[in-house]
């Protein structure tokens, strides 16, 4: 009996220039919806499995490193693979390709929102959307802790308490993550490293920017640089984890925008495609118009390039090293924490009364039902707040 033909293994396709790389993120960022973990299944299945330009084991390294340092995954998996291209000038061009088309979706929609948010219609939309991004928030949180804490009770403990103290003060939670990070990191690891073991690079953008968490004070957009590079440092687990330190750094320290605008921005970035952390462009365009919005958006990412291209090398080859994965470990349930506390504190301006409740009670049904769907539910929400707000108003 013949033995049937077996297909012979596909053979890697040539690497094609940098441009292809360039042109497929600028078409990803442009229709990229579904969340991070949605966007980075795009790119396995174009870049890995149909197109060939990648081996698997070269994006699954990405994709750890993005797991492990501070940022929006979809991003740092992005510069990872312009990084593997052409250094860093090849992350650079990708990343920026990535990010230009909700740049300009999100610039234009704050835009007419500056323009126009005074006027009814505005208010109403939003009045419906807030309440539903609350519930955007919850799930966040709630999948984060599960996904990072398990069983395990000191990650447990750690979110609880990061969550209180959010809650509780809204103050600044840098030290928290750090701290977090390092308890985690001592536990996991033995003490004796610090007395014979080189300073750790997965450590260093965290204690770098932690420094800047003082106030600018030399002017709106050096202000905004500073205060965007010390967040796009402690994004850890989630883009939604920047929620609280955007909170309170842009509404209670320097009180560039009042509660009910943040949670508008926040709003903005969960509706355009792109990592959420596109909020940074809102939030600079109210501030300190387009300069502003450039200056915001280039900060934020600033860490978030540096974590990938400083380090990359050198974490692939110690991605298991205890010391790195216990930090992680910390710092992510911090955020996890952090996220529900600051839902805590943000759900008083956004559900303010029986038909907001209504709105984040379908929401948070929504969003735990359907997976990857956020810009369809802030789409609904806005239709509910133009029915309801002239009612309840």
């Amino acid at each position: 009996m013949a033995r049937p033909m077996e297909r012979p293994p596909r053979e890697p396709a040539e690497r094609p220039p940098l441009r292809a790389f360039v042109r497929y993120f600028l078409g990803l960022g442009a229709w990229g919806f579904g969340g991070p973990i949605a966007t980075v299944g795009y790119m396995q299945r174009d870049l890995v499995e149909k197109r060939r330009w990648l081996e698997r084991q070269e994006f699954l390294n990405g994709v750890a490193l993005g797991q492990t340092m501070p940022g929006p995954l979809a991003a740092q998996v992005v510069m990872w693979v312009g990084y593997l291209q052409s250094g860093w000038l090849g992350a650079l061009a990708t990343s920026g390709a990535f990010i230009l088309p909700s740049f300009v979706l999100v610039l234009g929609g704050r835009v007419v929102y500056q323009r126009f948010q005074g006027l009814t219609v505005v208010q109403s939309l939003f009045y419906g959307i807030a309440p539903a991004v609350m519930a955007v928030i919850v799930v966040a949180a709630v999948k984060l802790a599960r996904l990072t804490d398990g069983k395990d009770v000191r990650l447990w403990t750690i979110s609880a308490i990061t969550m209180a103290v959010t809650a509780a003060t809204g103050a600044e939670i840098a030290l928290l993550f750090v701290g977090a990070g390092l308890v985690m990191m001592v536990w996991e690891a033995p003490p004796s490293f610090l007395r014979r073991g080189s300073p750790n690079l997965a450590l260093i953008p965290p204690f770098a920017f932690s420094l800047l968490s003082g106030s600018a004070g030399g002017g709106t957009l050096l202000a905004l640089a500073l205060f965007f590079l010390k967040a796009g440092a402690f994004i850890f687990g989630s883009g939604l984890a920047i929620v609280p330190f955007l909170r309170e750094g842009v509404v209670q320290q320097h009180h560039w925008l009042n509660e009910r605008q943040f949670l508008d921005a926040v709003a903005m970035g969960l509706i355009t495609p792109g990592p959420v952390v596109i909020t940074a462009t809102f939030i600079g365009y109210l501030v300190g118009g387009l300069g502003g919005a450039v200056v915001a958006t280039a900060a934020i990412f600033a860490p978030i390039y540096l974590g990938v291209v400083v380090p990359g090398r050198w974490f692939v080859r110690h991605q298991g090293d205890p010391r790195v994965r216990g930090f992680v470990k910390g710092a992510t349930a911090a955020a996890a924490g952090a996220i529900a506390g600051a839902t805590i504190v943000l759900a008083k301006g956004a559900i303010t009364d029986v038909p907001t409740g209504a709105v984040a009670v379908l929401a948070l049904v929504f969003v735990w039902r359907f997976r990857n769907r956020e810009p369809l539910l802030v789409l609904l929400a806005a239709v509910a707040g133009l029915a309801l707000h002239p009612l309840a108003h």
